[in-house]
């Protein structure tokens, strides 16, 4: 278990162009090292932000794109190119504009018209394209992600494990569907969390005083069946980006200078 970083900004927009700033550096040091970054992209309007303030940096053009592999932690369920898919706002947002390697970029399946019943070959589908990417050395069915990025609600869920729900007590399996989500759309396919622990490196990024009991609970010691995003921890490191409000109910001995 990785003992959190927590940084904490001033406000969700100062957050979000941190963050892009945090991972431009990660890319560049990874590829100098000549290694292909592997990237697990997030949803939600803090996931988006980043990448969209990612495409504005003038230190995007650093990173060699085409020598990216991007992934997803998970996704809505839905037609492709909906406007509600995490993939389709990461397109919108950064990847129709850079030139990346389509044959680098591995989106989670869409619904071809199947309905939900879809979702569970989606998700066999996605943890065999994890299978295929993984390399002797990762020791496992999953590649060792360099950086994997997430978000959490509310209720402290993270990518598509709510709380209580079956994909938290997922033990075996890389990648699950999920049905009757508490929120829509109802729908998903979730990495679950022995996945996302073999992360090399896990940032949980979320702003808003909604959001603060969460992760006072997470970082304060709750179990992730009662506080999923509890359990999503980086085998290196494990990364808290809050803004001052998401960080508002933390003990003050955890809250460093806000940046």
């Amino acid at each position: 278990m990785t003992t959190p970083d927590i940084a904490v900004h001033a406000n969700p927009d100062v957050l979000a162009a941190a963050v892009a700033a945090r991972l431009v550096t990660k890319l560049v040091d990874i590829q100098a090292a000549g290694t292909t970054p592997k990237i697990v992209l997030t949803g939600g309007g803090t996931g988006i932000a980043v990448l969209e303030q990612l495409r504005a940096s003038v230190a995007r053009d650093a990173v060699d794109w085409r020598q990216v592999e991007f992934y997803w932690g998970d996704e809505r369920f839905l037609p492709p190119g909906h406007p509600e898919r995490n993939e389709t706002q990461a397109r919108e947002a950064l990847l129709d504009h850079v030139p990346v390697d389509p044959a680098k970029v591995f989106p989670m399946g869409a619904d071809t018209g199947t309905g939900p019943a879809g979702a569970d070959a989606a998700a066999e589908a996605y943890a065999e394209v994890l299978r295929q990417a993984a390399r002797p050395e990762d020791h496992g069915p999953v590649p060792t992600f360099d950086v994997l990025m997430l978000g959490m609600g509310g209720e402290g869920h993270t990518a598509s494990i709510f709380p209580h729900s079956p994909a938290v007590y997922e033990t075996e399996r890389t990648v699950v569907a999920v049905h009757g989500c508490p929120k829509p759309p109802p729908t998903r396919v979730t990495l679950t969390l022995p996945a996302i622990r073999r992360a090399a490196e896990v940032w949980i990024m979320t702003t808003g005083e909604a959001k603060a009991g969460a992760v006072a609970m997470a970082l304060g010691g709750a179990g992730e069946v009662a506080i999923p995003v509890a359990g999503a921890q980086g085998r290196r490191r494990t990364r808290w980006l809050l803004d001052r409000t998401a960080a508002s109910k933390l003990p003050r001995d955890l809250v460093p200078p806000i940046g």
